[in-house]
Formats: C-alpha cells, sequence, structure tokens
C-alpha cells in the first residue's frame, strides 16, 4: 500500500555517497556553495523515503484512526499500527501496548510528569534529575514540584561532563519518586551510564525516566536491557517527520497512571455521570493524531537498522576522530564533554567556546560559508552555568557527513576564528 523504505540490500553495502543520496537537502547551496549540515543534534534531515511515506499518505490514505469502516481509515490505521510495532520491534519493548505516540520528546516527558505526578507524587516527594538535563527534563518537574509540593534536585557533573553517579544512591530516599536522566546530552555528547543509574535506583525501588532524544540516534537502545521504566524520544532526530515522538512506559505504570489529555479516543464510555479510559495505549492518544507524519517513524528506523555495518561505522569514527582530535588540539578552543582516554563514550557532537570570539559571530561565518552550526545555550541553560558560559557552538555529525565535511568545517573555523581574533 505505502511506498517501502528504499533503503539498499543486505548484499550491497551502502557507500557514504549511497546514504547522502537519500537525503534531498544535502544537494542544497547556501549563498553559493554546498551546504554542509552540522546541526543534526536539533533535527536530522528529513529520508526520501520519510517525504514519500508522508506524500503518500497525505495524498492518498488522509482519514481519520481507527474510527470508521471505510477503506482509507482502515488503511490509514493499518499503517498508523504498524510503526507502533515497528517502534515496539526496534527498541524491544514487551508489548505495543507500551508505545504512546506523542509529538516528540517534551511531549512525552511532559506526559509522565503530569500523569506519574498525579498518581505518585506528593508534597514533599523528591525528584532527581541531572546538571546536564535540556531544559525539556527538567521545566515540566519544576511545574510538577510547584503543583504538588515537592521539590527538585539535581546530581551534578564534574568537569568532564561525566554525571557523579557515586553522588546519587546517597542523594535517593524515602521521599525519592522518580530519577530523571538524559541517555546522552546534548550539549556534551557523553554517553551516560543509564544501565547502571537504572540499576542503582531498582535497587531501592525507584522508577527511571530517560530522555532518548539523542541516546536514540547514536545508541543501539533495548528497553527490556536497559530496564527503564520510561523512555522518551523524538521522530525528526531520527529523520523522520518533525511533530512525531513516542513515549516507552512500562505497562504497570502506565496502568496505574490518569490519562494526561481527554477527548476522543481515549475514552470506553462517556455519559455525564462519568467517564471510563480505552485500554492501553489509546489511554493517552487523546484527539485526531498527527498519523502522515507518525507512520514515517517506521522508515527512518528502517534506515537506522541499515547502517548497522561494520565499515560504515568505522568511517562515521573516523570522521568523529578527526574532529576531535582538531578540536582538542587547539589551545585557542575549550571543548565541553572531553571523554576518558578513547572517544568511546562520545558522539560525533562538538560544544566548545573559543577564547575572545562570541560563539554567535562564529556561527555565523559559518554560516555564510555553508556550514549550518548551533550557538546558544542549546535548551540546557543550567549546564552553561556550571561550566561559567554564556553559550558555546556546537558542532554536530550524522551518518551522512563526510571525512571532507569535517575537514571543510575545521578549515572554516579556523578562518572564521582569525577573523573575529
Amino acid at each position: 500500500m505505502f511506498s517501502k523504505f528504499a533503503g539498499f540490500s543486505d548484499n550491497n553495502m551502502a557507500s557514504i555517497s549511497d546514504i547522502r543520496s537519500m537525503f534531498p537537502a544535502l544537494e542544497r547551496k547556501v549563498y553559493g556553495k554546498s551546504l554542509v549540515y552540522l546541526d543534526n543534534a536539533a533535527t536530522g534531515q528529513r529520508l526520501s523515503s520519510v517525504i514519500e511515506m508522508w506524500d503518500e499518505s497525505s495524498r492518498n490514505h488522509n482519514s481519520n484512526l481507527h474510527r470508521a469502516v471505510h477503506l482509507l481509515a482502515s488503511e490509514a490505521t493499518e499503517e498508523y499500527e504498524s510503526a507502533r510495532d515497528a517502534i515496539r520491534q526496534y527498541i524491544n519493548a514487551e508489548s505495543r501496548e507500551e508505545v504512546i505516540f506523542t509529538s516528540g520528546t517534551t511531549a512525552s516527558i511532559n506526559l509522565v510528569a503530569y500523569s506519574f505526578g498525579e498518581a505518585f507524587v506528593k508534597e514533599g516527594s523528591e525528584i532527581i534529575v541531572t546538571e546536564v538535563e535540556h531544559h525539556s527534563n527538567i521545566v515540566p518537574w519544576q511545574l510538577l514540584c510547584q503543583r504538588k509540593g515537592a521539590f527538585l534536585k539535581v546530581l551534578p557533573v564534574d568537569d568532564d561532563g561525566y554525571l557523579r553517579i557515586e553522588c546519587l544512591e546517597k542523594m535517593i530516599n524515602d521521599n525519592t519518586a522518580i530519577v530523571c536522566v538524559s541517555h546522552i546530552s546534548n550539549v556534551l555528547g557523553i554517553v551516560n551510564p543509564v544501565k547502571e543509574i537504572v540499576r542503582i535506583c531498582h535497587l531501592k525501588g525507584i522508577p527511571v525516566l530517560i530522555d532518548g532524544a539523542q541516546g536514540v540516534v547514536h545508541c543501539s537502545v533495548d528497553v527490556q536491557d536497559l530496564d527503564c521504566d520510561f523512555y522518551a524520544f523524538s521522530g525528526h532526530k531520527i529523520y523522520a517527520a518533525t511533530g512525531t515522538g513516542v513515549l516507552y512506559g512500562k505497562k504497570r505504570w502506565l496502568e496505574a497512571m490518569p490519562p494526561f489529555l481527554g477527548g476522543g479516543e481515549m475514552v470506553g464510555t462517556v455519559k455525564f455521570s462519568g467517564t471510563t479510559y480505552a485500554p492501553l495505549p489509546m489511554k493517552f492518544e487523546a484527539g485526531t493524531q498527527n498519523f502522515s507524519s507518525a507512520i514515517t517513524i517506521r522508515p527512518a528506523l528502517e534506515f537506522l537498522k541499515s547502517l548497522n555495518d561494520k565499515e560504515l561505522n568505522q568511517y562515521y569514527e573516523k570522521v568523529k576522530t578527526f574532529v576531535y582530535d582538531s578540536l582538542i588540539n587547539d589551545k585557542r578552543i575549550r571543548l565541553f564533554g572531553v571523554p576518558r582516554g578513547t572517544t568511546e563514550d562520545k558522539i560525533p557532537l562538538f560544544s566548545f567556546c573559543v577564547e575572545g570570539v562570541h560563539h554567535e559571530d562564529l556561527a555565523l561565518i559559518l554560516d555564510k560559508m555553508g556550514i549550518a552550526t548551533r550557538s546558544g545555550q542549546m535548551c540546557a541553560e543550567p549546564i552553561m552555568d556550571r561550566f561559567g558560559v554564556s553559550g558555546m557552538l556546537r558542532a554536530s555529525f550524522a551518518p551522512y557527513n563526510t571525512i571532507e565535511e569535517a575537514e571543510y568545517f575545521i578549515e572554516c573555523l579556523n578562518r572564521a576564528i582569525k577573523m573575529l581574533r
């Protein structure tokens, strides 16, 4: 019915040029120069198969889900639910009922903060977040604390960007309701020891939510192996459509939590005397879903699976190592998130400052050279405060970025620094 993932066969390994051909935006020119897109931690570019699936759905299968018996509704529902099955399989959830569609990581975390909070957080409860969190994994918990009279506690990070998990056990007490941690910081690029954090918390009976916005892009996510209670991620980070996301939650928690939103689809029966709710996962999917976009997570996941190739991974590692070595050995540059020993704990995401140069000025000059980077606080103001800076410049790489682009970035960065100092 819908077009399948237009990838490459198992017997024909993709080259970097094959991968790039799947992303139309990479053919763009910026100020007369070929686009070098290094803002992937914010949003990945879209796959052709994602664009084609969204277009096909919008043109030929545009109908509301689950409700009608006509053909278009049946087709739309089938594709939507098959996307849920693909997600369940990809993250190894125990059941499809544990996969909730949302509009993104932010919406997923807000859902848990509200619904889990209503059921399990009371006056005097404590919620633990970490110093490296995105605002989306801080503010929802602050709002919950304000509503409930609860308290927010912060697990610190060391000077290299590693969480001080030796402090975690002492922070947990009888009032702790939940621990919330990012799989990978969107500023530091360090892979956090989330499995160990879950183990420590579960020994004391404390559930854990993982913000997987960056983790699902760069790590093999197995929620049963992690044993996390909640895992949240966005579609647009993994080359799918924007406005899409996933909340994984263990069934026992989801069943015990009240709905976040009320309205169509999430109900069982509605009477003025009272309403009952639909079973999982519908209980948390009120209203008309973003179905034409949600289904694009399926070809995006197929693409991610296709990247599990030794030679491709070695090439990607080569790009990361080159950029890391270039930045860490430049005395003008202060790099944040410095791995210990090898770069195994770091993804190809580099946030840094240049002495005497404003990060936004650097970003503007790089843009004129065709290079898209991110400047500012990256929606993570507390970690900026931790390192005593007003903002940083961030270059984040994806599998479609080449070693030639990495070399061009370092060359242009050097030119920009010389112009501004």
